[in-house]
């Protein structure tokens, strides 16, 4: 254990108004509590006002701090937590200069959900890989189209800047940091007082909802429907064309042009789709799942569903599990 005269590593959370209550509160839980008994000295925590006061958390609890964009700019990690739309919009210029200036004095700049929005805006992100929250991907890659948006993590380390997905990320990133500092067995030890998990599998593909696909022609509409009454079977683009009196060729071209996607992507995706609501709803064993939605064996059900979700199917059912409960093994 480090010696307690050591400095401690400063934290500064920017402050802005209107921002969310966790992503608030878990800077502060992992790093504003004193754990000197796992490593001597813990963090300094300053949250640093972005803009002028009052500072209010989007629940209406107000922030007093004596800590400015100077402290900020002067830490050894900067987070950005999320923010609400006009921030994102339009971050206060004064936070972006010092976001920068901490920056090139050689500060860890993290963001935590919409705060990559921050980031971006500062240029911090340009050339690099990148996240945020799911509900906010399309939007942030228009908007930074200089950014390698990858949608479906929990959080991207670029190394002097991360950036995290959604709310719940906000446990995985800040572990994270403790981890780089500290080392794995303080982040687990850390996590395990929080009732979390150390590190969570897979990333946030697996809690986002599908995209949205544009309206289908009036041609194109009634073989979905079709089509998902018939996941079990191998339906072929001939199958589907079949179906809408159209040349395969045709047919797949208007699909694309309809949905965005090839015909055999989006029978992948309702497959997955229906995978994911049987493990959610019933104890049917994976082998039986991957006949009832056309993947035929359970292996190949495993590639596809793990490639989609990142995580395996047993994974999902034990984190999404609706309430049922699983038999016992019977004894052999």
């Amino acid at each position: 254990m480090a010696s307690s005269t050591a400095r401690r590593h400063a934290v500064a959370v920017a402050i802005t108004d209107d921002l969310p209550v966790f992503e608030l509160a878990v800077p502060c839980e992992v790093f504003g509590i004193d754990r000197a008994d796992l490593a001597d000295p813990w963090y300094e925590l300053r949250l640093c006002a972005a803009e002028p006061g009052p500072l209010r958390v989007r629940s209406g609890l107000l922030v007093q701090t004596q800590y400015t964009l100077d402290d900020l700019v002067a830490a050894d990690t900067v987070l950005i937590p999320a923010c609400n739309r006009a921030v994102q919009c339009g971050p206060p210029p004064a936070l972006i200069e010092a976001v920068r200036a901490a920056h090139a004095r050689g500060a860890r700049i993290a963001s935590i959900c919409s705060g990559a929005y921050v980031l971006a805006e500062a240029g911090l992100l340009d050339g690099r890989r990148a996240t945020t929250h799911w509900m906010n991907a399309l939007d942030f890659a228009h908007r930074y189209p200089q950014v390698r948006v990858d949608p479906e993590v929990l959080y991207v380390d670029e190394g002097d800047v991360l950036t995290s997905a959604g709310t719940g990320s906000a446990i995985d990133l800040c572990l994270h940091l403790v981890r780089q500092d500290l080392g794995a067995a303080v982040a687990n030890e850390v996590a395990r007082r929080m009732v979390v998990p150390p590190h969570r599998e897979g990333g946030q593909a697996q809690f986002a909802q599908p995209l949205a696909r544009g309206e289908a022609r009036s041609d194109i509409a009634p073989v979905l429907g079709w089509a998902r009454e018939r996941l079990d079977q191998p339906l072929s683009v001939a199958d589907l064309a079949r179906q809408a009196h159209l040349s395969p060729r045709t047919f797949a071209r208007r699909f694309r042009d309809s949905l965005g996607v090839s015909p055999l992507q989006w029978l992948l995706e309702q497959r997955i789709r229906r995978a994911q609501e049987l493990l959610e709803t019933t104890d049917e064993p994976v082998e039986r799942i991957a006949a009832r939605v056309g993947f035929g064996t359970a292996v190949n059900m495993r590639a596809h569903f793990r490639r989609f979700t990142s995580v395996p199917p047993q994974t999902y059912r034990q984190v999404f599990r609706r309430g049922t409960t699983v038999p016992p093994v019977a004894a052999r």
